[in-house]
């Protein structure tokens, strides 16, 4: 099943930029001052948002094909899977993403640290329910 396929590939990616931000750019951002810190967050973030949630919503389609198409609840879970960032970033994360957006990067932002690390463990919500639908989309895309 092709669409299955092209589900598993995207989730994949997605998984891949969620790992990539958890484990380089994140601990790398956290190595700046105050003040740097926050000023490659800022468009790092807006960047990110942007490229995860339409692959997101891109992989979550195809599984919801694959899945119609087939039946295999492996492409449903993936596809659930796939688009839970979605409520996550808005219910939970978003309140943090917005004071971090809305601070000024030539002022003292003395609470912008301790946000962007938690922001960091929140991240990881996003990494897991990626890793979840790759492997979702994995074992539909291998069962007969």
């Amino acid at each position: 099943m092709r669409a299955g396929l092209f589900a598993l590939a995207i989730a994949a990616a997605f998984t891949g930029a969620a790992v990539y931000v958890s484990v380089a750019e994140q601990p790398a951002r956290l190595g700046l001052d105050d003040k740097a810190l926050l000023r490659e967050w800022q468009p790092s973030y807006k960047r990110g948002a942007a490229m995860q949630a339409s692959i997101a919503m891109v992989a979550c389609v195809l599984g919801l094909i694959a899945w119609w198409r087939t039946g295999g609840p492996g492409f449903l879970a993936g596809a659930v899977a796939i688009i839970l960032p979605w409520p996550w970033t808005l219910l939970v994360m978003m309140p943090t993403n917005r004071l971090l957006e809305a601070m000024k990067v030539e002022a003292d932002n003395p609470q912008a640290r301790s946000m962007i690390v938690r922001w960091g463990k929140m991240h990881l919500v996003r990494v897991a329910l990626g890793a979840l639908a790759t492997i979702a989309f994995l074992w539909a895309s291998h069962l007969p």
